[in-house]
């Protein structure tokens, strides 16, 4: 059984309560924050914990205990500003595994460059697969490679160092490396090379068997 993870999500719009729900649905604790009273009232019937605080605000942010959470998701809606503020905030505050929605390219290469792992561009996410199914219908089916066939990023924490060839996840954990990006970069590239050194912050693409890709804890 994967772990019981206790997340943070700033910004509970309707992205972030339905990734907030999803994930206590999947068994998780989800500690809700948002500035807006309307957000926390649709919240207080999903979560357990919910507070009505500015995530910009470093020290409300730890006074919530974030200081704590080593995973965090920041969806704040249309402010790039206040977006990229929360960031910093939870950077200074030494959380790990940020997880952004960015509003347009030009966000998510500023996250990037700010060192964010892990950025989500939900509306460009969405038309890039409807325009390859439109243009290739069954697409998705050639890419399902079974009910319980899934690919996972993992950022590399206390694998820096080591290469994929020490490593041996096919043979350790059934499952296959399948990409990579380089800690900073925007892009990924395919077919890592097994004597290269891993550093910490790159994201490598697993693929394999749901109970096998879970299985795996970097960090």
């Amino acid at each position: 059984m994967a772990q019981k993870l206790e997340i943070g999500v700033v910004g509970l719009g309707k992205f972030g309560l339905t990734l907030a729900k999803a994930m206590v649905d999947l068994g998780h604790d989800v500690i809700g924050v948002d500035r807006s009273e309307a957000n926390i009232r649709r919240a207080q019937g999903v979560l357990s914990q919910v507070y009505q605080a500015d995530a910009t605000d470093e020290k409300a942010l730890e006074q919530i205990g974030f200081k704590e959470l080593e995973t965090v998701v920041v969806s704040t809606g249309s402010s790039m500003e206040a977006s990229i503020l929360v960031v910093l905030n939870l950077q200074a505050l030494g959380v790990g595994r940020i997880w952004v929605k960015a509003m347009s390219e030009e966000h998510e290469r500023v996250l990037y460059k700010l060192g964010v792992p892990f950025v989500v561009f939900p509306e460009a996410y969405v038309a890039f697969q409807m325009a390859h199914r439109l243009a290739a219908p069954g697409l998705h089916d050639y890419l399902g490679l079974g009910k319980d066939v899934v690919t996972r990023e993992i950022l590399v924490s206390k694998w820096t160092g080591k290469t994929l060839r020490e490593l041996n996840l096919t043979n350790t954990y059934s499952v296959q490396v399948i990409a990579y990006r380089h800690s900073g970069e925007a892009d990924f590239s395919f077919v890592p090379q097994a004597d290269k050194a891993l550093e910490e912050g790159d994201v490598l693409v697993l693929l394999g068997n749901t109970k096998d890709v879970i299985k795996i804890n970097n960090y």
